[in-house]
């Protein structure tokens, strides 16, 4: 009895997470910053909006000296009162992850972006141009709201730079 019960509970959430509507994400604002300006320059990093409902991150970074070990931190800030820690706070070996792709939230992620970015090769990293994030649709259901993704790029064991992406999330009813 129990068995069938789990069975239907595994079913029931697999038929909701294929029939449910995708949440709308609308990024609203972006900041990138360089700590050492002789790693990381940023020539521009902004939104595009399109229409009212879409928008592009347009980032252009390039790496001025070799990088052979790249971290990655990735948290995720939902605003109720200030924001406030939400659901991802993971620290992920991007050069690792790249070469053998291992980490699942870290996979869906990187699934959203890898289509419209030039991030696909494993490390090292010389003079790269990183650039033209486009349209980004989630996977999963997520509840509405205001976001706040922080990436840290931490290179050869030291944070070098920081993007930060606003979003808001509606839910399609």
């Amino acid at each position: 009895m129990l068995a069938k019960l789990i069975i239907l509970g595994v079913f029931g959430a697999g038929v909701f997470l294929i029939c449910s509507d995708s949440a709308s994400v609308k990024m609203t604002n972006v900041v990138c910053e360089s700590y050492d300006k002789s790693w990381t320059v940023f020539h521009y990093c902004r939104l595009k909006a399109y229409s009212r409902n879409k928008t592009s991150l347009n980032i252009n970074a390039t790496f001025l000296q070799p990088v052979n070990s790249l971290s990655v931190r990735f948290k995720v800030l939902k605003r109720a009162n200030g924001y406030k820690p939400f659901l991802f706070d993971v620290t992920f070996d991007a050069c690792q992850f790249l070469r053998k792709p291992n980490n699942p939230v870290i996979k869906i992620i990187y699934n959203m972006i890898k289509e419209a970015s030039n991030v696909n090769h494993s490390c090292p990293y010389g003079l790269q141009v990183l650039s033209d994030f486009h349209r980004i649709s989630i996977p999963l259901p997520f509840p509405g709201g205001d976001y706040l993704a922080c990436l840290d790029f931490i290179f050869n064991g030291k944070t070098q730079c920081y993007v930060n992406v606003y979003v808001h999330i509606t839910e399609d009813i």
